[in-house]
């Protein structure tokens, strides 16, 4: 049964109808000064806070938003999560921040301080709140407006000593309204939490200082080593306590307590070229527009010029030598981040073994050697059976599945993973759904969250927008005219 106050959210116009759990954190939080939406990835808390933000300005409490999110997602509120949820009877000017010097740029953002009846909506990366200019620009907008002022994935600013910690920490106080987003507020330690919980509201935690906060929840133990002396933290204490501390002004759902969700839920986080990626691809986007002029050119030319755009964008190009050369990429950096925000067992599917090791190294050394394990090819006949086994165990410590869809995505059953994320993808449409099947299959019990990690304005967007609307690549290169998966 919906509360009285459920029954006349459930009146308002909104764009998309919210789901039991949204409902129930809309009720609780729409109004609050500041409030903790501590919600699992695929859960829609983006949809809840844009649900927020209308509200709050159609009774005339903000006039403004300011959205701060890591490089891989911000983007994406801006081509999606905006458009998406805004109600349609609310007029509003969205602007996407960056540290650029162009005209054009200059007047977009200019746009922001107009005198107009429009909500204004600025997005930045929080990556900006580590330098000067993009700390000066939040300053003026906060100034200029009354605010709603958005930490999303607020882990991010979980370190105590980050310049973008301290900055945004005195942001803070010059908005009306704050609000944290996070799957998981607690990614080490429960002392993640202060710093997320200090930007909402100072002392909201019931401590005057992290020291104080640290010794109130971390036993702690004074060692020596030589000459030097430190303490050291052993456990953790008063965790009950500090759960009845944030109650009030948090809002918890796990993806296994919305009934009403779809049992599989998609969702993309967008990286940008670096710098070096760039160069990489803009020529071998030009060799291979130089490939395809001729007018006879098969589907299997045109997706071997794509693979090699694929490749860079992963990070590496196979040089004709027979040599790999790497490439800087921020797909890595941001695997890391999804992962930090998901609880339990994970799939990454990878579509190339140069993948695939990387991922593997990387996360051995973070998460220890025991907690991953590939499965592709090379992956001996005797040893794959087994490794299933292990990942199924759900007290075994093999967290992350690490394969290749068209080795591990056949009959497989991988069902103790709810979060399966698509590091690239291939162009065989029945295996990205056969892969997507290993862990979305009999034996599930959980929602599942399939999480794409694409990089911006390249063949990766293209692919995974066949993918996703069920279109055969190969076929598809042809029909709509092969230079157009190039350019």
């Amino acid at each position: 049964m919906y509360s009285l106050r459920e029954r006349g959210l459930m009146r308002y116009k909104f764009k998309v109808k919210p789901y039991a759990h949204q409902l129930v954190a809309l009720e609780k939080s729409w109004d609050k000064e500041y409030y903790a939406l501590f919600m699992d990835m695929g859960t829609g808390k983006s949809k809840v806070l844009l649900d927020t933000a209308s509200m709050l300005y159609d009774k005339g409490k903000i006039e403004a938003v300011l959205i701060i999110a890591p490089k891989g997602v911000y983007q994406n509120w801006i081509q999606k999560e905006i458009p998406t949820h805004m109600p349609e009877h609310l007029v509003y000017h969205t602007v996407a921040w960056t540290p650029e010097n162009t005209i054009k740029k200059k007047k977009e953002l200019t746009t922001l301080f107009q005198i107009t009846e429009e909500l204004k909506i600025l997005v930045m990366n929080v990556e900006a709140f580590s330098t000067k200019k993009g700390v000066e620009f939040a300053r003026k907008y906060l100034n200029g407006w009354k605010t709603l002022l958005v930490v999303d994935e607020s882990t991010t600013i979980k370190s105590k000593d980050a310049a973008r910690t301290k900055n945004l920490l005195k942001l803070g106080k010059r908005a009306v309204y704050r609000r944290i987003l996070t799957g998981s507020p607690v990614t080490k330690s429960p002392l993640d939490l202060f710093t997320q919980c200090e930007f909402l509201e100072e002392e909201s935690l019931r401590q005057s200082s992290y020291w104080a906060f640290q010794n109130r929840y971390a036993k702690m133990l004074r060692r020596s080593v030589g000459t030097h002396s430190f303490n050291q933290i052993t456990g953790y204490q008063n965790l009950e306590e500090l759960n009845g501390i944030i109650e009030p002004f948090s809002f918890r759902v796990r993806k296994e307590e919305c009934l009403d969700l779809p049992d599989k839920v998609y969702t993309k986080r967008i990286v940008q070229l670096t710098k070096e990626q760039g160069e990489a691809y803009r020529t071998l986007k030009g060799a291979a527009l130089a490939v395809i002029e001729g007018s006879m050119v098969s589907a299997s030319t045109v997706l071997t010029q794509i693979l090699r755009l694929q490749q860079v964008c992963s990070g590496f190009a196979n040089m004709d030598d027979g040599s790999v050369k790497e490439v800087p990429t921020n797909k890595l950096k941001e695997l890391l981040s999804v992962i930090e925000e998901t609880n339990g067992k994970v799939i990454i599917w990878a579509n190339f073994v140069h993948d695939l090791l990387l991922i593997y190294k990387t996360l051995a050394k973070i998460y220890g050697e025991e907690s991953c394990t590939t499965f592709y090819g090379g992956t001996p006949a005797n040893d794959r059976q087994g490794i299933v086994e292990t990942f199924q165990d759900a007290h075994s410590s093999l967290r992350f599945f690490i394969g290749q869809p068209r080795t591990g995505g056949y009959g497989l059953t991988l069902t103790e993973a709810k979060t399966v994320i698509y590091y690239s993808n291939g162009y065989d449409l029945e295996i990205r759904l056969q892969s997507e099947d290993r862990a979305h299959r009999i034996g599930q019990t959980n929602k599942v969250t399939y999480v794409d990690i694409i990089v911006e304005k390249t063949v990766d967007q293209k692919i995974l927008a066949a993918l996703r609307n069920k279109i055969n690549i190969s076929t598809q290169i042809m029909a709509e005219g092969h230079k157009e998966w190039i350019i």
